[in-house]
């Protein structure tokens, strides 16, 4: 895999376990992960809820064993962007790496995003509601994200579920639902800034 990836132009390193990963994730914070579940002492699950848990933006691939539905389920829940069902091809993986980082790459926009009394600081992942600071899951802060990049647009449940998910994941479209609920909460007086738009999907209210 590490062959690979270098031959197809990638700067990439591996490593055989959580701790030798976390040193070298200290020192050089990488452009993507590729996670194994399986790992001896800290598994890749666990590894991805520290990355979350930390407020870590990187993108993260997991590699799944075949068949093992729920361990693509948790990790995408979790904030994977997408995963590799063992055993994959080498020219998928190289293909799935480019695509995750085409998505995750910044857009070409102002890094502070304001709305009524919304701001989000795309560099920090800092979210302020009327001065006060919001905290935010990684998909909750991802759904803000596009709904603040996109102001009064109208999104159906299933493009978010691809654009916020991936095209992988498996989920139904209430997961989406959900999530817009918990997210409204904790937006507090803000929370109605996100419409509800019967028949269709969801929008952030251009006129808030």
């Amino acid at each position: 895999m590490i062959y690979t990836l270098n031959a197809a132009g990638f700067d990439a390193v591996g490593f055989s376990d959580g701790t030798s990963f976390w040193e070298a994730f200290r020192n050089e914070t990488p452009e993507l992960v590729l996670l194994d579940i399986m790992l001896p002492g800290e598994d890749g699950i666990s590894i991805l809820k520290r990355l979350r848990s930390d407020g870590s933006p990187v993108p993260v691939i997991m590699a799944t064993a075949k068949g093992t539905e729920y361990d693509k389920v948790i990790g995408l829940d979790l904030g994977a962007d997408d995963y590799l069902s063992k055993p994959f091809g080498m020219m998928e993986m190289v293909s799935r790496v480019k695509a995750v980082l085409r998505r995750a790459a910044p857009p070409s926009k102002d890094e502070v995003l304001s709305i009524g009394g919304i701001s989000m600081d795309t560099s920090q992942h800092i979210v302020l509601v009327g001065g006060e600071r919001a905290e935010l899951t990684y998909k909750e802060y991802e759904l803000l994200r596009k709904f603040m990049e996109n102001p009064g647009r109208v999104f159906t449940r299933d493009q978010l579920l691809t654009s916020i998910w991936g095209e992988s994941y498996i989920g139904e479209t209430r997961t989406v639902d959900v999530h817009i609920g918990t997210l409204r909460t904790k937006l507090g007086r803000c929370g109605d800034f996100i419409e509800t738009v019967r028949g269709v999907g969801y929008r952030l209210g251009a006129n808030k």
